[in-house]
């Protein structure tokens, strides 16, 4: 099924946007792991809205509800299963709309696929409200691998042309990591962060939205993790980043730009460091080479749509008619999603990481 991802370790999402629930069952998740809740729930509210124009005014308070896997503070090793309440559903403001064909989104390709039976409201399964379990997940994730010493951070690279400075993708250290997860508007360079809100607060009073792209760093990520072909690294984190909506591409370390340089100015030369370890003196290669980690920091970028939910009129189709109509939309919808999209990029990467390492002699 299309909602289960099964590698190392099996997470499956399930849930509508205005059903009474969603959540997550995790499956072979190592036994004993001691989970912090408080530090759960901390990593799930970055994903939470923001009280002001930059994110929609949908408040759900995302209270996980553990059903199984979880006794004493530890996991058990069977399934690990999380409710979370839709609370706040307005599902009314589909009603007008829900055989309208909203361009940007996947009302007409959903109906083609499930023959018209899919839900509609608030886009149903194809919501961004089901990134908040995937969130779960990968802050369970995180925790584990923390504990081994491996970190994972993102931050907002670029929102409709304005950019952030960039991770060192050779210095980048866990302190670093902890700091950025602090702010409220994640970004590296404050007063870049600042420009970056005011142009999504000025698309909103237009009525419109922004895209852009989000930078994520794994430190720490042990050497020899992975395999080559249809299993890299690279291909399980790719799969987990293409879960959460609006995502459109994807980069390893300089990504494109490879393809503009020459061999010489793209490979990463070795030497032995201080600590007796292999590593490289640049890291193009994003920390993998044939899909399996270097030992170098994996470095990556995201890149995401605009909200296709925009408030001004747009030409459309009645699927049930099949008659064109002109489409306002109206409700609670983020003018950008990128500030709430950070966080389920770490937590996909957290996974893909995690489901390598129990492959790894010395986890």
């Amino acid at each position: 099924m299309s909602s289960i991802w099964n590698k190392g370790i099996s997470v499956s999402i399930f849930g509508e946007s205005h059903g009474p629930a969603i959540g997550v069952v995790i499956d072979r998740l190592p036994a004993g792991e001691y989970l912090d809740m408080e530090q759960l729930l901390t990593f799930m509210a970055r994903r939470a809205p923001k009280k002001d124009k930059t994110s929609t005014q949908r408040r759900e308070k995302d209270m996980p509800n553990i059903m199984s896997g979880f006794f004493n503070g530890k996991t058990t090793g069977t399934p690990l299963c999380a409710f979370i309440a839709n609370d706040d559903p307005h599902s009314t403001d589909y009603l007008k709309v829900s055989k309208l064909a909203r361009p940007g989104h996947a009302d007409y390709t959903g109906a083609l696929r499930y023959n018209g039976f899919n839900d509609p409201r608030g886009g149903g399964h194809f919501s961004g409200r089901l990134t908040a379990p995937l969130c779960f997940a990968g802050a369970v994730a995180g925790q584990i691998l923390e504990r081994r010493g491996i970190y994972t951070g993102a931050h907002i690279a670029e929102i409709h042309k304005i950019k952030d400075d960039s991770f060192d993708a050779i210095t980048t250290s866990r302190e670093d990591i902890i700091e950025l997860r602090k702010k409220g508007f994640p970004v590296l360079n404050d007063a870049k962060g600042k420009r970056m809100k005011k142009d999504i607060e000025k698309a909103f009073e237009c009525g419109d939205s922004v895209g852009g792209i989000i930078e994520c760093i794994s430190v720490n990520v042990p050497a020899g993790i992975g395999s080559p072909i249809f299993d890299g690294l690279e291909n399980s984190i790719a799969q987990l980043i293409f879960g959460i909506p609006a995502v459109k591409g994807i980069e390893f370390g300089v990504g494109f730009n490879c393809a503009r340089m020459l061999g010489s100015e793209n490979n990463d030369e070795f030497y032995v460091n201080e600590q007796g370890h292999v590593v490289t003196r640049s890291n193009n290669h994003g920390g993998i080479l044939g899909g399996i980690s270097s030992g170098m920091p994996i470095t990556l970028r995201v890149a995401m749509k605009p909200t296709p939910s925009i408030s001004q009129a747009q030409s459309t189709v009645d699927m049930s008619k099949m008659t064109e109509e002109t489409l306002k939309i109206t409700g609670r919808h983020d003018p950008c999603v990128v500030p709430r999209a950070v966080p389920c990029v770490e937590a996909a990467v957290n996974i893909a990481l995690l489901s390598h390492m129990l492959d790894y002699p010395h986890f």
